[in-house]
């Protein structure tokens, strides 16, 4: 099944299959594809299908969508493309040739909401347990490729594992998260055992399990 995988400075941050001929992309959360970023229009594009193929769509956006790098008002793509969207990279993959990865999790306000678990990496378990908040002493296990944590607009972070190191990497929001009382940079950081994570109002540490 076709599908689009949406990354940000190389962390994938969520997969949506695309089981509807037409599928909208932008800022609102009515679309079937949001992306909560300023750069992004409330209405930025549209995926539809048209006979065989998928054909993207800019719809008057304000910052433009791009395709492979190059800018585009409607284009059929091909299995492996890349839209691009404010700092966002979404692939077009027809046949999952690009590997399977797991949902995420998001922590938002203490809340949250399982995704598929299970991993290829061979690195040992870990877990996020929240320090501050309602949810104090709650602990959530890293079991999936990618989890993300934080609140939408306010300060999101995206945890990936790797098959040696977790890291950590800034996903959106107008308040930079903090990483031992220092901020995120645009880079993703290498998440060391018993380091303290600071998010949206909220403070949670990273542990390894034995």
């Amino acid at each position: 099944m076709p599908k689009m995988i949406v990354s940000i400075d190389g962390v994938v941050i969520k997969e949506v299959q695309l089981t509807k001929d037409r599928t909208t992309l932008g800022r609102r959360p009515y679309n079937d594809i949001v992306i909560d970023n300023l750069a992004v229009s409330g209405e930025h594009a549209v995926l539809q299908m048209e006979g065989e193929r998928f054909v993207i769509e800019d719809l008057n956006s304000t910052n433009g969508t791009y395709v492979n790098g190059q800018t585009v008002k409607k284009q059929a793509l091909a299995n492996g493309d890349t839209i691009e969207i404010g700092k966002y990279k979404i692939k077009f993959v027809l046949d999952g040739a690009a590997g399977q990865r797991e949902k995420t999790t998001v922590i938002n306000a203490g809340a949250v909401v399982a995704g598929e678990e299970g991993s290829s990496s061979s690195l040992g378990p870990a877990v996020i347990k929240v320090l501050s908040g309602n949810a104090t002493g709650r602990e959530v296990p890293l079991v999936k490729v990618v989890t993300t944590i934080g609140k939408p607009g306010v300060a999101v972070a995206a945890i990936t594992k790797q098959p040696t190191a977790y890291v950590v990497a800034v996903v959106d929001g107008t308040h930079a998260p903090s990483l031992n009382g220092q901020a995120i940079g645009n880079e993703p950081v290498e998440l060391r055992n018993g380091d303290v994570l600071e998010l949206a109002g909220t403070r949670m540490q990273f542990l390894f399990k034995p």
